[in-house]
């Protein structure tokens, strides 16, 4: 990919009586996970990474899992009811993507997904992430997590199944 070049030459810097010597600095367009989000009517709908579809065109073996949860504490007034969807590739537990169907309060969730998937972790490794908790954002298990978990274990199970 081509790097960006913000460079202030020796002369920029003599016309503008800046006092510090000319620098350049470059920076590289890292790429992007394919994070969106959406809304129609009252449905929020967000999505990260690969589709199944996606996956299987790309030659992964995978595991996917979908979860049904809420975006608040059972008894906390507003909860509404979501679906988390998360596939992960069967042989290391890589997360590959996620998607995320629901009422208000859903689809933002799907950042905690996205920063995992950028920064190439398990599902193993998501089920340890230290997410806030409060009754009236979220219940006591994000519904991300309860996915990460039941991924993890999809994969450990598709793993006793190969030997």
């Amino acid at each position: 990919m081509p790097a960006w070049n913000w460079g202030i030459t020796a002369a920029c810097a003599r016309t503008c009586r800046c006092r510090f010597w000319a620098t350049t600095i470059s920076a590289t367009f890292p790429g992007v996970v394919g994070t969106a989000v959406s809304k129609v009517c009252h449905l929020e709908i967000a999505r990260t990474g690969l589709r199944e579809r996606d996956a299987t065109r790309a030659g992964f073996e995978y595991v996917t899992v979908t979860v049904r949860s809420t975006t608040k504490a059972g008894y906390f007034p507003g909860t509404q009811r979501m679906n988390v969807k998360m596939t992960a590739e069967r042989c290391t537990g890589r997360l590959l993507g996620v998607q995320i169907v629901g009422l208000e309060g859903s689809a933002k969730r799907i950042d905690t997904a996205a920063t995992a998937l950028w920064n190439r972790m398990t599902v193993e490794e998501m089920t340890a992430l230290d997410l806030a908790y409060a009754p009236p954002f979220a219940p006591v298990w994000d519904p991300i997590l309860v996915a990460a978990r039941q991924a993890a274990g999809a994969v450990r199970q598709a793993g006793v199944g190969r030997r």
